[in-house]
């Protein structure tokens, strides 16, 4: 009969531990230090299925199948063009909850995202690619192995946003 408190006990504390937690930032995890654009490339896809990448085809771990996702592409003619989409992707994904902007200029973006309840951080990168007409993305959660496809809904969320004309 002691195990029924027991179990009652876990039932109700099990749950708000990790609520405690990601409100403490005990689950935003690190902040990587390899993030931005380096011989045009984004940082890889990460090796668990908690990422999506769009320049996951250059690297050949099992992970990499599955976070392959196509660029973003903007029409527009001009050296501005890319530019322009990028600062479009910048005003949608202001009105994403959890988004905050770390890094803007005319051919890189940097998004943090954050859970509401858990506090978790995923780190979204956008690059205008030279060849233009493609934008190079990448999301990434910083923890865990999974991420139960939020990071490729939300990258398809921009992409459908970025495909209806301003309002």
């Amino acid at each position: 009969m002691r195990l029924l408190p027991a179990l009652a006990l876990a039932l109700i504390i099990g749950p708000i531990v990790p609520l405690v937690a990601g409100q403490l930032g005990f689950l935003k995890g690190t902040l990587p230090t390899d993030l931005g654009v380096k011989d045009g490339k984004l940082k890889p896809p990460s090796r668990t299925e908690n990422s999506v990448s769009s320049q996951a085809g250059l690297y050949d771990w099992e992970a990499a199948k599955h976070a392959a996702i196509e660029p973003l592409r903007y029409v527009g003619t001009g050296p501005d063009a890319g530019a322009q989409a990028l600062t479009r992707i910048g005003e949608i994904v202001l009105k994403m909850p959890g988004a905050r902007i770390m890094t803007s200029s005319p051919d890189y973006l940097y998004v943090q995202f954050t859970t509401r309840w858990l506090r978790f951080v995923d780190d979204v990168e956008f690059f205008v690619a030279p060849e233009g007409g493609v934008i190079h993305v990448r999301s990434a959660s910083r923890i865990g192995r999974k991420d139960f496809g939020v990071n490729r809904a939300r990258i398809e969320r921009i992409r459908s946003a970025l495909a209806t004309p301003n309002r």
